[in-house]
């Protein structure tokens, strides 16, 4: 699966009372699928998946993949802190269509999470998982940082094809990048080298030969028709090395001329074109205009995303069109004056 782009983090919307708000969930899917983003990410960290029980993240998982546009590439947050419970939920994630699951670093038992238990953990879930493992490591709210060692050994794995990395620190994504060079993997593409999503595939595969009733065209008698089949999807093939994403949109430019492919940003959530922007001015070659793009997303990088956090996020999303809301307690709703900075900030950052 090719995962380069900006991803947008997805937050998961509440009801006042912490009621998972299903219909707002899938109209923010809806909206996301008209924009350039490469794909969503469904239950990562900014979506609250670790306050959401098991139901609801299934309900979550099952609402936002029929939103969204066949061509985006969806990816499941599955990380659960034992393999068996995250290997039910990478099942659930595959028979509802997902394309990659996004696995974050068991932590509760921090002082037991050496190398050997982190290698196991995940090729545990990689020989069961029935969709490709993306490893997810986010040092600021698991408290470990999975070693670059490790995440070489990983890369070797035929069922693991990249690393989320939320470490902030575009050095260390050059250095998991040459650790894992060489580690190449052949995926189906576009003709225009874009993302081939199970979702495109399938309409294809049921198409082959369908039936219509003619009194429903005509008035007539029952009776049935063949149906022209639907074009075939014609791909391709690319080769792509073991693929790095970032996880801060405030390193977003450095990241990839550290090597990364792109970028999974809680940025994104409110505001998924500027991010691509930094993306298609460092795609296309213009660094200046990346650093300039760069900039401009850079504060609200910092301080709405990794400092505000989630609340904050949200309430970009409620200034940009999309529906935001409140967090789930214990997280806390932010303060007028709070309100007023992310204001200030996402100001320039409309959309």
């Amino acid at each position: 699966m090719l995962l380069e782009g900006i991803f947008s983090a997805i937050t998961t919307p509440f009801y006042g009372d912490g009621t998972v708000y299903l219909r707002k969930l899938e109209h923010n899917v809806e909206r996301y699928s008209r924009s350039p983003v490469a794909g969503m990410v469904v239950l990562g960290s900014t979506g609250e998946a670790i306050l959401l029980s098991r139901e609801e993240q299934l309900e979550v998982l099952e609402t936002a993949i029929p939103a969204a546009a066949a061509e985006k590439v969806m990816i499941a947050g599955v990380g659960q802190e034992s393999v068996r419970h995250t290997l039910a939920l990478a099942e659930d994630a595959a028979r509802l269509q997902y394309d990659a699951v996004l696995v974050r670093t068991p932590h509760f038992y921090r002082p037991q999470m050496t190398p050997q238990a982190m290698l196991t953990y995940y090729r545990a879930v990689a020989d069961s998982s029935p969709l490709p493992v993306v490893l997810y490591s986010v040092p600021v709210f698991t408290n470990y940082d999975l070693p670059v060692d490790v995440v070489a050994e990983l890369a070797m794995h035929p069922n693991i094809i990249g690393l989320k990395d939320s470490s902030g620190r575009p050095e260390r994504i050059a250095e998991v990048v040459a650790a894992t060079r060489g580690n190449k993997a052949t995926v189906a593409v576009t003709n225009v080298f874009r993302a081939v999503t199970g979702r495109m595939r399938a309409p294809a595969a049921s198409a082959a030969r369908a039936f219509v009733a003619i009194d429903s065209l005509t008035g007539g008698a029952i009776a049935t028709a063949d149906v022209t089949p639907a074009p075939t999807l014609k791909t391709r093939s690319r080769e792509v090395e073991f693929q790095v994403l970032t996880g801060g949109a405030q390193t977003l430019h450095a990241s990839l001329v550290a090597g990364a492919v792109g970028g999974v940003l809680g940025l994104a959530a409110p505001a998924p074109q500027c991010c691509y922007e930094v993306y298609t001015a460092w795609k296309e070659g213009d660094a200046g205009l990346a650093a300039e793009k760069q900039q401009r997303i850079a504060p609200a990088g910092t301080r709405v995303v990794s400092q505000l956090g989630i609340a904050a996020v949200k309430y970009a999303c409620d200034l940009n069109g999309y529906y935001g809301g409140r967090p789930r307690l214990p997280l806390l709703p932010l303060t007028a004056e709070q309100r007023g900075e992310v204001e200030t900030l996402m100001g320039d950052v409309r959309y």
